[in-house]
């Protein structure tokens, strides 16, 4: 990492409201809170893909969707839904990143494609060993084709640099790749159209931990429905990759809940000492 001016690290803690986050050593945790071998990810092959989505598909056949959705989903939706996933898992295995990023750009799978200003494909260090995910693009992100760039993004970069840990050296996305009317949350069939480009991605980054920022991603990637006070706070695995994952509060509660910023600096903490300890 990158060292940075203790006064300038100084300024952007003061800047996030925590005034005793000062540089000091990492919490030592219990030893069956972390890995005790270094975890190399395996490369998320079509086998995998196809696993990762099977929870989706089965929702979308059983009309089952997150209870924040109440609109029930037309069957010639879910049945593109489900025909989309089905073509893109097999194509996508074989994309670079140019290619990747050319054919989210041109996605017209959901019907985000139709309130969209432009695809949010994803920033950063492709070959990052550190994935931060949220949920979707907002208003800004959606102006500016760049994840995480309003005021939610700020204050993520200012926890980066506090972490020593600049957001050229991270790759951030969104599981949603088009921002929701209204920055609601997303449809079952607009989460099962873009879970493979995020997939995609994953393959080709190979990272050796992942940050869940905010509940719908956390529990997304986590394929659960616990709420996000119980999922943060441990380690997890992404699917069968293991990768370690970590799901904290999205930078966007922070700004309406300030109080809650020293869990999510405890819970970047614990994703330090675990990437850490991965390390030959």
């Amino acid at each position: 990492m990158n060292s940075v001016n203790p006064a300038a690290r100084l300024h952007y803690l003061k800047a996030m409201g925590i005034q005793q986050w000062v540089r000091r050593s990492l919490p030592v945790l219990d030893a069956e809170e972390l890995p005790t071998e270094t975890i190399t990810p395996p490369s998320v092959n079509t086998a995998n893909l196809q696993t990762h989505l099977q929870s989706l598909r089965q929702g979308l056949r059983n009309n089952d969707k997150p209870t924040v959705i109440q609109k029930e989903i037309p069957a010639i939706v879910e049945t593109n839904a489900l025909n989309f996933i089905d073509r893109e898992v097999q194509v996508l295995a074989n994309l670079d990143w140019i290619a990747l990023e050319h054919r989210v750009t041109a996605c017209t799978a959901c019907r985000l494609h139709q309130s969209r200003t432009q695809t949010v494909f994803g920033a950063g260090n492709q070959q990052a060993d550190w994935l931060l995910i949220g949920e979707a693009p907002g208003a800004d992100e959606d102006l500016q084709g760049e994840p995480f760039v309003g005021k939610a993004g700020q204050l993520l970069t200012q926890i980066l640099t506090a972490l020593q840990l600049p957001r050229t050296q991270v790759y951030i996305a969104n599981v949603l790749k088009c921002r929701p009317p209204d920055n609601r949350n997303p449809a079952p069939d607009e989460l099962a159209c873009c879970t493979p480009f995020l997939d995609r991605q994953i393959a080709l980054i190979q990272p050796k931990i992942i940050i869940a920022l905010g509940a719908f991603a956390a529990q997304h990637l986590l394929n659960t429905n616990k709420p996000i006070g119980e999922l943060r706070g441990k380690q997890h695995s992404y699917a069968k990759t293991g990768i370690p994952l970590i799901a904290t509060y999205h930078p966007a509660y922070l700004l309406r809940s300030p109080s809650q910023k020293t869990k999510v600096w405890n819970d970047f903490q614990v994703a330090c000492q675990i990437f850490a300890n991965l390390q030959p």
